[in-house]
């Protein structure tokens, strides 16, 4: 005898665990790259041509490195799976969404909308929300383009 296929139940509790965490992560994200702006503005500030400091050079690769290792050790705990499918879309997209909140609206934005895209790219996990969790992603990223380049 076959069983049926059955997925966990309680998929709301997680999904707003997901949710809180991308926003952490991107009012984290947006703050660092701030500080850093103003730090490489404020020692930049006698010289001429090109400067970069070694805090430029390194904030993103050290905010990709935080960010995966916080999503992997979260949406283990929350029981989000598969990792290696929600992780990878969540963190190569996150910057076009967050850098159009930030033009659009600023800081609060960038809040909301890491929460909204870890929340729909998370949803996905689930197969009976794929669908909507897929149509979701792609609204936030055609809105994000439009904001950008439109």
């Amino acid at each position: 005898m076959t069983t049926p296929r059955t997925e966990p139940a309680p998929a709301l509790p997680r999904l707003l665990g997901a949710a809180v965490t991308g926003a952490v992560l991107a009012t984290g994200a947006q703050a660092y790259l701030s500080w850093v702006g103003r730090r490489s503005d404020r020692i930049c500030r006698t010289t001429d041509g090109l400067c970069f400091t070694g805090w430029n050079l390194t904030a993103v690769p050290l905010l990709f490195a935080v960010s995966l290792t916080v999503l992997l050790v979260v949406y283990k705990r929350l029981g989000i799976g598969p990792r290696l499918v929600v992780v990878p879309p969540t963190l190569l997209l996150a910057p076009i969404l967050l850098s159009a909140a930030h033009a659009a609206a600023g800081w609060w934005a960038v809040s909301l909308t890491g929460g909204a895209w870890s929340y729909s790219v998370a949803l996905a996990a689930w197969h009976r929300y794929r669908f909507w969790a897929l149509a979701v992603s792609a609204g936030l990223l055609l809105a994000a383009m439009v904001v950008l380049y439109g």
